[in-house]
């Protein structure tokens, strides 16, 4: 009698109630809100735009895998619901905003979810969105994504302004490469120039007379900006991408590959044969983004479930392709940067069985929130949470979980015979990628009872830009050992300078060539043997380390980086006669 007397409100008879139910979709959406019938454990209703009902929608109780589409009248329904639980659905389609967010009892009337369309242009005056609190707008991104009371939040924008993504536009690194200076302000002279009658002008060396702070790519085109901020500083350069000096660059652009310039991200142009992006094309070159008309904001993300808000789902967030536009680079018909390439070529490309750049760039770390709770943000399993911490070449945990070392000894008559083999069994892609500043150096020690080194009978040793000499010219100081000669051997990616022939160089803004490359794919093995003369009594003790360096020594004398090595993995053998 309860049930009758309930449905009789909105009179209607259950033989109406069924018929409604039945031809709701071909109806306008309903504006009274839906009222619930106890006992039931069901929901039920449509998903409508503003011309109709919408098929194919993703209704989904929001932060569960619980979810269900639409059929070709935009219904569905949920059932085997608990009948005093409420539930709280959403729904997204393609070229839509996700809507709802509203909780719901079992037994509810059909209920009505409605979609808006979002842009399908970018607009390029759309005003960037700082990510930071103090810029004083309400969508700013630390309002909600951080927690300050709390050093090791692993809330978003915490994690971000702990990664090397937010310091992309400041980079010491990258703007004393950019400028030709030194992290102390001091300048290289200007690129000197030659000239022959076939070919114009031409580069020359650097004046070994003259001090010298390494190369710049201002040093080689002063007249122009490059497309250098394309990638480090996205939000400055995506109207202008050869218009921009990074040096100059203010507001969100400085603030790197900043969150909103991410999640402006719709898609990413590559060539169709390759998969990979365009030759000459970084950064922003291949990013096709967004940006909302004024009065509107737009968010894209890994979610399906955001709601409610002018956010809406993007699987392109969750795949390594999104990272191919600054991780994939060709200048000059040389290719320079190429992680996403290698990843490409490798097995954990394969979608089935492999794994993208973000399952070991953006792990899941244990965090159960994106937002925080006093700001709406839900619950969620941790699986589905990505972390920005984003670990790279500066991380000690990530590099030291990167490949493994097998090392052997044997000792025969007053020799001691070492077999090294390193094998990439952890990382997706070449080890060390992208910059060809970034090395691995491998040694090689065996020392007698009294802790004298034993003299290499056999074996390679690192190459000379493994550090000898002095300081490079213009170094006010030694910034990391040397090593060339050691026994050992070394793994890069050397360029070098066609005009010039600078090597090992970094200035791939110029015309280079790869003179070399031994660096390790996803799961190559490299083996090397190494024999020294050694006691015939005595204890002998044999120490390999694998260490990453993080550009050529020589290039870091010029500029004063202080950027120490990290240990990739060392062993200790200890043999007695």
């Amino acid at each position: 009698m309860k049930i009758r007397r309930l449905v009789k409100i909105f009179g209607l008879t259950w033989l109406g109630l069924l018929a409604w139910a039945a031809c709701t979709p071909t109806l306008a959406p309903p504006t009274a809100r839906p009222t619930s019938l106890p006992g039931t454990t069901s929901v039920e209703g449509a998903v409508y735009d503003a011309d109709g009902p919408v098929s194919g929608a993703v209704v989904r109780a929001q932060t569960t895998d619980l979810a269900t589409t639409t059929d070709a009248e935009g219904r569905f329904t949920f059932t085997d619901l608990t009948p005093s639980e409420p539930i709280t659905l959403t729904a997204w389609a393609p070229g839509y905003y996700i809507a709802g967010g509203e909780p719901y009892l079992p037994g509810t009337d059909p209920i009505t979810i409605t979609l808006t369309a979002h842009t399908a242009e970018d607009n390029p005056n759309y005003a960037w969105l700082s990510a930071f609190a103090q810029a004083g707008d309400e969508g700013n991104c630390q309002n909600c994504h951080s927690n300050p009371d709390d050093p090791l939040s692993a809330l978003p924008f915490d994690e971000w302004q702990r990664d090397a993504h937010s310091q992309s536009a400041v980079n010491p690194r990258f703007l004393t490469m950019y400028t030709g200076t030194d992290v102390h302000g001091n300048q290289s002279p200007l690129t000197r120039h030659g000239y022959s009658r076939d070919y114009g002008t031409f580069p020359l060396r650097p004046d070994p007379n003259r001090p010298y702070y390494g190369p710049g790519y201002k040093l080689d085109f002063p007249n122009t900006a490059g497309n250098c901020a394309a990638c480090h500083a996205p939000a400055a350069a995506v109207n202008t991408p050869y218009g921009v000096d990074p040096t100059a660059v203010t507001g969100v652009g400085a603030e790197g590959v900043a969150c909103d310039f991410c999640h402006k991200v719709w898609d990413v142009r590559l060539d169709s044969v390759t998969g990979l992006p365009y030759e000459n094309m970084p950064g922003v070159l291949s990013f096709e983004l967004r940006r909302p008309p004024e009065g509107h904001q737009f968010f894209a993300g890994p979610f399906d479930d955001v709601a409610p808000g002018e956010d809406t789902y993007s699987p392109l967030q969750r795949q390594s392709q999104f990272c191919a536009p600054c991780h994939f680079g060709v200048f000059w018909g040389t290719v320079v940067y190429n992680s996403f390439g290698e990843w490409l070529e490798s097995p954990y490309s394969d979608p089935e069985s492999g794994k993208t750049c973000q399952d070991c760039h953006m792990p899941s770390l244990g965090a159960t929130h994106f937002a925080r709770p006093d700001r709406g943000g839900h619950r969620r399993d941790p699986a589905t949470i990505f972390s920005h911490r984003m670990p790279g070449a500066s991380d000690e945990e990530l590099l030291q979980n990167a490949v493994t070392m097998d090392v052997s000894a044997e000792r025969r008559a007053g020799e001691v015979t070492i077999t090294v083999t390193i094998t990439n069994d952890k990382v997706g892609h070449h080890i060390p990628t992208d910059s060809p500043l970034r090395q691995m150096i491998l040694l090689v020690r065996a020392t007698d009872g009294q802790g004298q080194a034993l003299s290499l009978l056999d074996g390679p040793t690192v190459p000379e830009w493994g550090g000898t000499g002095e300081p490079a010219a213009g170094a006010t100081r030694r910034v990391a050992p040397y090593y060339a000669g050691s026994p050992g051997k070394a793994f890069a990616k050397v360029l070098e300078e066609l005009w010039t022939e600078v090597s090992p160089s970094g200035a791939y803004w110029n015309p280079t060539r790869v003179l070399s490359d031994n660096r390790l794919a996803a799961f190559a093995t490299d083996t090397s043997t190494y024999t020294f003369a050694a006691p015939d009594e005595g204890e002998v003790t044999v120490e390999v380390t694998l260490i990453f360096r993080r550009a050529f020594i020589e290039l870091m004398e010029q500029k004063g980086w202080d950027v120490p090595d990290i240990v990739m993995a060392r062993q200790t053998l200890v043999m007695t006669d």
